[in-house]
């Protein structure tokens, strides 16, 4: 959902930004990697140390990369079905540091069994909600369904780690991890089903 909304707004905001690397001639899957690394960076050096606001910080400089380079790709006549697959296999990277570094944070030292088995949940949920997708369309099904996309995911967990961790308030964290565990769960059962419909449509699933 927050995809479709702030696409657009973003569009504009970082168009020049992505015009003035294309004229250094940087190539769009240079921004794709480079990205990523800086979200990997944020997430797995200043999160595991607890710098948990400064790791959002970091991550989000870098995230917007992900905007940038399709805005490069589509500008230069550059988009590809390899761009297409390269940014999205550095995504999952990407996210499963973000939910990672958090695992680290909450169970060194048996901070907190708890919270870490909440981001370890939201690590594999996330993993499975992009799966389920990419399996179906592999399958000539469509699973475009889901109240926990990637950007609802990552919005909600970056604003939550920041605030959290500046206002001292980790029940806060803690609710907005459990939320997106649930969240992921339902998804992935939201894109199960419509998959089996197509299915069912088709004749592909046995009597």
């Amino acid at each position: 959902m927050l995809n479709r909304l702030l696409r657009a707004t973003f569009t504009k905001l970082l168009s020049p930004i992505a015009h003035v690397l294309l004229k250094l001639g940087v190539s769009p899957d240079v921004v794709t990697i480079v990205g990523t690394l800086g979200v990997c960076a944020g997430a797995l050096v200043f999160f595991p140390r607890g710098q948990l606001w400064i790791g959002v910080l970091v991550i989000t400089a870098f995230v917007f990369s992900d905007t940038v380079d399709g805005i490069m790709a589509r500008a230069s006549g550059r988009s590809s079905k390899w761009g297409a697959y390269l940014d999205s296999t550095l995504d999952r990277i990407g996210d499963a540091a973000v939910f990672g570094g958090l695992v680290l944070y909450f169970s060194q030292g048996g901070q907190s069994t708890v919270m870490a088995g909440l981001a370890l949940a939201c690590l594999i949920l996330g993993s499975v909600v992009s799966y389920a997708k990419a399996r179906a369309e592999g399958l000539d099904f469509t699973a475009n369904v889901g109240i926990a996309e990637r950007a609802d995911r990552l919005v909600a967990v970056l604003v939550a780690t920041f605030f959290a961790d500046v206002l001292d308030l980790p029940v806060l964290l803690g609710v907005v991890l459990g939320l997106l565990a649930v969240a992921s769960f339902i998804t992935v059962v939201q894109r199960m089903l419509t998959v089996r419909r197509q299915a069912l449509a088709a004749g592909e699933v046995p009597s």
